[in-house]
C-alpha cells in the first residue's frame, strides 16, 4: 500500500466545484468513482484546495493510498482512462506516508483571465471574463503592488470556518498581457474564500477609473470596511488554481 500524490487538471464549467457534494458532480466525486474501480478503499481523498463551481485548475492536488503492484505510469494512464473528458491526472507520485496536500502546502497559485471587448465573445468566455470598458494596464499594476504583504483579507473573503482568522500572507501579485488578454497572477499562503475573485473584481473597478486605487489600501489597513467597496465578483469562469507549492 503506497500514497500517492495526483496532480490534477479540469475545466470547472460542468462541476459545481471540487469538493463532494452528495447531489451535484463535482471533481472529487468523480476521482473518488474512478479510484474506486481501482481497488482504493478509503473514505475520501484530500484536495490542496477548494475551487468553486465553474473554477478550473491545472495543477490541483489531491492524495490517496492505494494497493497498486504496477508502474506510476500505469496508474496515470489507467487513472485517465475511467475519469470524464474534463478532468484529468496529469502526474503521479509515490509521496510520503504523512503527505497532506492541504496542510503541507506552503502556497498557492491561481491565475485569472480577463479581455477587454464589447461585443461578447463565446469562445473566449468560457475562460475568461469579458470586460467592457477597457482597462487601464499600468493602473492594473499598480493595484496588485498594494495587495502584496501580510494583511487582514476580511474586505475581500469569507473565512473558511465562522470566526476563524481573516489575516493572510500574498507573496506575489502582478499583471501581465497576452496579445489581448489580461491575466493576474496572486500567489499566497492560503486564501480567503472567494477572494481572488473578489481581488479582481475591485482591481478592474479601480482600472475602470471607477475607484481610487487607496480604497484598497484603506481596505487591508482596515481604514475602509469591505461594506464601503463597490459590491461584486469577477466570474467563476476565469480563474484557474496552477501550482500548489510543497517543502
Amino acid at each position: 500500500m503506497e500514497r500517492y500524490k495526483l496532480i490534477l487538471a479540469y475545466d470547472g464549467s460542468a462541476f459545481a466545484g471540487s469538493q463532494r457534494q452528495a447531489k451535484s458532480r463535482t471533481v472529487q466525486g468523480e476521482l473518488e468513482k474512478a479510484l474506486g474501480q481501482l481497488g482504493w478503499r478509503e473514505k475520501s481523498v484530500i484536495l490542496a484546495g477548494r475551487t468553486d463551481s465553474g473554477v478550473h485548475a491545472s495543477g490541483q492536488v489531491s492524495s490517496c493510498e492505494l494497493d497498486w503492484p504496477h508502474s506510476l505510469e500505469a496508474l496515470q494512464k489507467a487513472l485517465n482512462a475511467l475519469l470524464p473528458a474534463d478532468l484529468v491526472v496529469r502526474d503521479v507520485q509515490v509521496a510520503n506516508r504523512d503527505f497532506h496536500p492541504r496542510f503541507d502546502a506552503l502556497t498557492r497559485r491561481y491565475e485569472y483571465r480577463l479581455f477587454c471587448q464589447p461585443v461578447r465573445d463565446p469562445l473566449q468566455e468560457k475562460f475568461a471574463w469579458r470586460v467592457w470598458p477597457v482597462v487601464n494596464g499600468e493602473t492594473l499594476t499598480q493595484t496588485a503592488n498594494r495587495l502584496v504583504g501580510r494583511y487582514d483579507f476580511a474586505a475581500f473573503g469569507s473565512p473558511p470556518r465562522a470566526g476563524s482568522s481573516t489575516v493572510r500572507s500574498v507573496s506575489l501579485a502582478t499583471w501581465r498581457q497576452e496579445q489581448s488578454a489580461w491575466i493576474f497572477t496572486v500567489e499566497a499562503d492560503a486564501f480567503l474564500y472567494r477572494m481572488v475573485r473578489r481581488m479582481t473584481f475591485l482591481q478592474v473597478v479601480v482600472a475602470q477609473g471607477k475607484l481610487p486605487a487607496e480604497a484598497l489600501s484603506d481596505a487591508l489597513e482596515g481604514r475602509l470596511g469591505g461594506s464601503q467597496l463597490p459590491a461584486g465578483l469577477a466570474p467563476a469562469c476565469g480563474l484557474t488554481l496552477v501550482h500548489v507549492a510543497y517543502p
